[in-house]
């Protein structure tokens, strides 16, 4: 699937997410990506994140995950992530087609970025048990790979790791 509107061409970075700078890009797994919950059977995945800019003083995001065995779409995430002028304060402003939609804020330290969710707010008729609470952490592996954490809290489950993932670049 490719991203419909990626970076402009013509658009210089904004300052503000020279920081993020690093983040720029299309990255793909390697290898499938593991996903465990108390509540659900471990499976793995194949992920393509599209991290771009238009030349304003955030980043665009798209995240697609795929079944790694059937192929078959899993969740997919669009959004923003903007940074605060002059500090290492990041937030994450997403949406997800499970009828999730979040805040998150954390702290930029060098080439790692950790996250917390500030705000989550659902559909209705969104799928049981509700997510409560959600963290994400990425990091620039010294190969140059990224590598995302994330750990979930739903009703009735505290806080745990629920997915794993390493991609590479595979283009600017």
């Amino acid at each position: 699937m490719s991203c419909p509107v990626l970076q402009t061409a013509d658009a210089p970075l904004n300052p503000v997410i020279k920081p993020l700078e690093w983040m720029l890009g299309t990255w793909e797994c390697d290898e499938p990506g593991e996903g465990t919950f108390p509540t659900i059977q471990p499976f793995r995945y194949t992920e393509t994140l599209h991290i771009f800019h238009v030349g304003q003083p955030m980043l665009n995001f798209m995240f697609n995950a795929f079944h790694s065995e059937t192929k078959k779409p899993l969740h997919r995430e669009c959004g923003f992530i903007r940074v605060e002028p002059g500090k290492d304060n990041v937030a994450f402003i997403i949406a997800q087609n499970t009828g999730l939609v979040e805040i998150e804020e954390g702290k930029l330290s060098g080439q790692e970025l950790t996250l917390q969710s500030q705000s989550v707010s659902r559909i209705s008729f969104a799928k049981e048990p509700h997510v409560q609470q959600i963290s994400r952490t990425f990091r620039l592996k010294e190969d140059g790979r990224l590598e995302q954490t994330v750990c979930m809290a739903t009703e009735g489950q505290p806080l745990s790791k629920h997915l794993h993932i390493t991609y590479r670049k595979t283009a600017p």
